[in-house]
């Protein structure tokens, strides 16, 4: 079997600081505590059509989301000996031995009577000799519109993923963001939405309101946010589809840091008024709004539980921002630093905490942290033990996870005076990348798997 089978295991258990068990098959080679991926060939697709450009470009986007993980070393195409690849043959093994890789990605790109593109893949163990099988078949092939090239290559890199790490995939999926350009004196702040390797970037709003903070709805066709318009921050829904735009309550005072419930179905929102910062959860098909948090202190930016049955936010009720969980029907709860309350602190080391985001997985919480005049991307679990930073900045900051909860995008200002610029970094915190885009961007929001 491919070493790469356990790729994410090993992973996760060096970022702990575990061991392996002496019984368990190694199956990632690991020198001195250092991890190193797996070489994989991912050669040009056969073309059984008139368009051979657009089968190298699928077979580039393949490469490049693969690439972008940091777990597995994408070999050049100009070390393969074997050219007469096809995907109906078994591979030559000798041949892809000698150049020690170890999975073997052979694909075809053909173009249908009926306009259409079909792409077909195969991924193969070198050193087993054997074709591994995706959700049974030997293979898979996908069809589509030419014009939907990116997705069907996304998702042939997203089932290749899966099969190799076992983790759920995330190259099929957009990030919203707020696109940010002019002088820092007039900032004009869109809402721009692109694939989440940056290609396809556009803008939602056309920047005539300072908008922030964007989340998307489980269905991935919403989005929340906050906007100016009117003069003072308010929670706006935007339809991604139709492009309406819609005030969520007419709530007096200011409304803001907004985000969907896990089933879509209600958001949660901060409401100040008279000083005072409470957390609400609105209905969306009733609109009637119910309060979370009763305080005098400042608690805001909620985030739910997968099970919907808790929210993690942030509060100044301790003296400092911190992080605290509630379940969502204000009952008690055991708290980690003992005893039971309303709302628990979880995080008790120095510095201040802001802006939580509870992971798809239910069993981390990110964070933004600000010490020692520096700003850290963080995770902690939900009992307050084993916090971790991740990153480190003179401003990170806006923390969201993939769907699989294995990266977290975020944004980042290096220095005084520089634009914040989008950033990714996996749990393990070694593959640090920086997501490109056309304009300064901030508050960046990870979509579900798309559909």
């Amino acid at each position: 079997m491919i070493r790469l089978a356990k790729l994410w295991l090993m992973a996760g258990l060096l970022a702990f600081g575990l061991a392996m068990p002496a019984a368990a098959q190694l199956q990632v080679r690991v020198d001195e505590g250092n991890f190193q991926p797996p070489p994989l060939a991912i050669p040009d697709f056969e073309v059984r059509g008139a368009n051979a450009e657009m089968a190298e470009d699928i077979a580039d986007v393949v490469r490049a989301d693969l690439e972008s993980t940091g777990l597995f070393d994408i070999q050049n195409p100009a070390s393969f000996i074997q050219k007469d690849l096809s995907i109906d043959v078994q591979p030559r093994f000798p041949d892809w031995r000698i150049i020690q890789t170890e999975g073997l990605v052979v694909g075809a790109y053909e173009e249908l009577p009926d306009g259409k593109i079909a792409v077909s893949f195969r991924l193969w163990d070198v050193y087993g000799g054997e074709v591994m099988r995706i959700n049974g078949q030997p293979g898979r092939r996908l069809t589509t519109t030419p014009d939907n090239w990116r997705r069907i290559a996304h998702k042939i890199a997203d089932s290749i993923y899966n099969r190799l790490t076992g983790e759920d995939p995330y190259f099929d999926t957009r990030i919203v963001y707020i696109a940010e350009t002019g002088p820092k004196t007039e900032r004009v702040k869109r809402l721009a939405i692109m694939d989440a390797d940056g290609a396809n970037q556009q803008y939602l709003t056309a920047g005539t309101n300072t908008v922030l903070t964007p989340r998307f709805s489980p269905s991935a066709q919403e989005i929340t946010y906050m906007s100016y318009e009117g003069g003072r921050p308010r929670v706006y829904l935007f339809n991604i589809e139709t492009g309406r735009q819609e005030l969520l309550g007419n709530f007096p005072g200011m409304t803001f840091a907004p985000r969907f419930s896990r089933d879509g179905e209600s958001v949660l929102m901060t409401q100040a008024q008279g000083g005072n910062s409470e957390i609400y959860l609105m209905n969306l098909q009733t609109r009637q709004s119910r309060r979370l948090t009763d305080h005098p202190a400042i608690d805001t930016s909620p985030s739910m539980s997968p099970d919907g049955r808790a929210i993690v936010f942030t509060s100044d009720r301790g003296g400092s921002p911190q992080l605290y969980i509630m379940n969502t029907d204000g009952s008690p709860r055991t708290c980690p630093s003992g005893g039971r309350d309303v709302a628990c602190r979880i995080t008790f080391n120095k510095g201040q905490y802001s802006t939580p985001v509870w992971s798809p997985r239910g069993d981390l919480v990110a964070f933004t942290k600000q010490l020692g005049g520096r700003f850290y991307i963080g995770v902690i679990g939900t009992d307050g033990k084993g916090e971790r930073l991740l990153t480190e900045s003179y401003l990170d900051e806006g923390p969201d996870w993939s769907p699989n909860g294995r990266v977290i995008v975020y944004f980042r200002e290096s220095r005084p005076g520089a634009g914040p610029q989008l950033w990714s970094v996996d749990l393990s915190g070694r593959n640090e990348r920086r997501m490109m885009t056309q304009t300064d961007a901030s508050d960046p929001a990870w979509s579900p798997l798309l559909q």
